[in-house]
């Protein structure tokens, strides 16, 4: 969602506004702005388009020298993608310059208000409704933070809020309520961003703001309180990666890059995760081991791709521990008023941690008394802060929009859960425990030897580019990795593409199949489940007698799926339940490719954001 610096130091403002903004580009943006402040002065510059559009309005503008300034980069709610909805907006006397990140819900009745006291507004955003209340407070006393603070008290929604005031050279003043803002501590400079990515070249000091709060960065330092004006406090943290994660490290793109770091990424968020007892470690537990065996009722709670992983991962504790686990989509789970209590366990999976269906989610789950655990990538974010345990990913930055890393990352986390509440409520011995841990422990290098030959699988999404649609389907854990498939495809090629439970074909979706469509059939291993293989294998029969070109996912030495499919992605051999790990990758470059192929954008598509911060 959209992307928010500001700065106070001795640099150029400019620079290191633009800078921040360009490092935030992976959250997706229909266009962008600064505000810099000099001599008693306020200098605007904002267009829709690419950042590349301002820079050259900039190189345009007469903007003042100035060390002081903010930027955004905005993806559109109210009003559509234009210059005069492009933030920062300006308050009716041009004193003040805001941007915002969320969505201000009561606009409407406060524009009636600032319209019936002589106000015109320039655009159609709740945006510039917050730049009209803010300036009109300024006006009563001069003072950024107080006029900040009883603009706050009027707005209703999910916001970040930067400010900047003409005679107010040397100062920044943000806000946050239910949407993510952190500070970076310089030597002699502040920073104020969406994301730590937008000031990492500069410092590693952070310090993570909580709900409610307004912060004001100067040339005399940080001043945070509370939305009531009481003094208050963040906490002080240390970045722990560079400005070369945010880089594409020789790769043509983001997305490339971080599809190989999957290895890695995997075997960074399974190690030291058992302790000297055996136990699976949880990050952050406000649960006592009574708690877990308390459980009688699991609800995963996600979206998107994270919704994908939570469909595994009910097969996995349905499987391991005979709880009665359901999936739901974030953004429905509570207008439906499900049962919960202190019986049942929440698990959220958020990257981010600030995904706003989700957290509204948890929220509604902790009114009812649930316990939450949540998966996240990002530490002290929201949704982690809010819940009673954590299991990080240990991701690292993910650039691309569409993920990746984070998916096969949430995997591993949701496994180890799933094994920890096993484990706790003595449902799995400690033997089989880790047996499936020594396994999950493998799956690294068993990713790391399916991304060596991927060109077979670059070739077939070359062929497949030019039919325009594309099916997936699946049984049992390969079902999700359908709907996970499909979706990569629909938001990086622009194309028709659904995932489909392989036994629902008969019942309306093999009417899709024409002479040439291009079907991935997601074929669980032969050992083991042998029945569940046979009948996937027919389904391909079915869908190749209509004319499917049928592209199999299986196991290597599969060799009855070889005999029936058109082309075979062999993956190295693997636990059912664990096969996602491995099955999603080939899946995740062929979608890669095939958007390539059509000459579109893979690291940021079109109308998409990396972090969907408004409900």
């Amino acid at each position: 969602m959209c992307g928010i610096v500001g700065y106070v130091g001795q640099r150029q403002a400019v620079e290191v506004v633009l800078d921040g903004l360009r490092r935030l580009e992976y959250r997706g943006y229909d266009s962008a702005g600064v505000a810099l402040v000099a001599g008693g002065a306020l200098g605007l510059a904002k267009k829709a388009g690419k950042l590349a559009n301002l820079e050259s309005a900039l190189g345009d503008a007469v903007l003042p020298e100035s060390t002081c300034g903010i930027g955004h980069t905005r993806w559109a709610t109210h009003g559509v993608p234009s210059d005069r909805n492009a933030h920062p907006h300006p308050s009716a006397d041009g004193r003040i310059a805001l941007i915002h990140n969320g969505i201000i819900e009561n606009f409407g009745q406060l524009r009636g208000e600032l319209e019936a006291d002589g106000v015109q507004f320039a655009s159609e955003t709740d945006t510039e409704v917050a730049a009209q209340l803010l300036g009109r407070e300024y006006a009563l006393d001069g003072d950024l933070t107080e006029a900040m603070t009883r603009a706050c008290a009027r707005l209703e929604g999910a916001f970040t809020l930067l400010a900047v005031a003409a005679d107010d050279p040397d100062t920044v003043v943000g806000a946050r309520r239910n949407s993510p803002l952190v500070v970076g501590v310089g030597e002699g400079e502040y920073f104020l961003a969406s994301d730590v990515a937008a000031f990492i070249a500069y410092t590693t000091d952070a310090i993570e703001l909580g709900q409610d709060q307004i912060v004001t960065i100067g040339r005399g330092g940080i001043a945070i309180r509370d939305f009531g004006g009481d003094p208050s406090e963040g906490r002080p943290y240390k970045v722990d990666w560079d400005i070369t994660a945010a880089e594409k490290g020789g790769y043509d793109t983001f997305m490339r890059k971080e599809i190989n770091e999957q290895p890695t990424a995997v075997a960074d968020t399974l190690r030291g995760r058992i302790d000297e007892s055996g136990q699976i470690v949880l990050d952050e537990v406000r649960m006592s081991d009574q708690d877990f065996r308390d459980i009688d009722k699991v609800f995963i709670i996600a979206c998107g791709t994270s919704y994908h992983a939570g469909l595994v991962t009910k097969y996995a504790i349905e499987h391991w521990t005979r709880i009665p686990c359901e999936v739901e989509l974030s953004s429905e789970f509570r207008y439906r008023d499900p049962v919960l209590d202190r019986s049942t366990l929440v698990i959220s999976i958020s990257q981010s941690g600030e995904t706003m269906d989700t957290l509204m989610a948890v929220r509604h789950a902790k009114d009812q008394k649930a316990r939450v655990l949540s998966i996240s990538n990002t530490v002290g974010s929201t949704i982690p802060r809010e819940s009673d345990a954590v299991l990080y990913t240990r991701a690292g930055i993910e650039v691309a929009v569409a993920s990746t890393k984070a998916f096969l990352t949430q995997l591993a986390a949701c496994y180890l859960v799933g094994l920890h509440l096993a484990q706790t409520r003595g449902i799995m011995y400690a033997d089989e425990v880790k047996a499936v841990l020594d396994e999950l422990v493998a799956t690294p290098d068993k990713i790391a030897t399916l991304l060596k030959d991927m060109e077979p699988v670059r070739e077939l999404a070359r062929e497949s580019a030019a039919f325009g649609r594309v099916l997936f389907i699946g049984r049992h854990v390969g079902y999700p990795v359908a709907l996970e498939g499909a979706l990569k495809l629909k938001e990086l090629a622009y194309i028709h593409a659904e995932g489909f439970a392989a036994g629902e074909l008969k019942h309306g979706p093999i009417s899709l199949i024409d002479d040439g469509t291009p079907v991935i059939a997601i074929v669980p291993s032969p050992r083991g489940r042998s029945l569940l293989h046979d009948k996937i294998v027919s389904n391909i029969q079915e869908v190749k007698a209509r004319g499917a070109k049928v592209i199999a996912v299986c196991e290597d030495g599969d060799d009855i799926t070889g005999v029936h499919a058109d082309h075979v992605i062999a993956t190295p051999a693997s636990p059912t339940l664990l096969a996602p790990l491995l099955t999603a990758v080939p899946l995740q470059e062929f979608a890669a490719e095939l958007a390539t192929a059509l000459g579109k954008d893979i690291d940021q598509p079109r109308n998409l954001a990396k972090s969907v911060t408004v409900e």
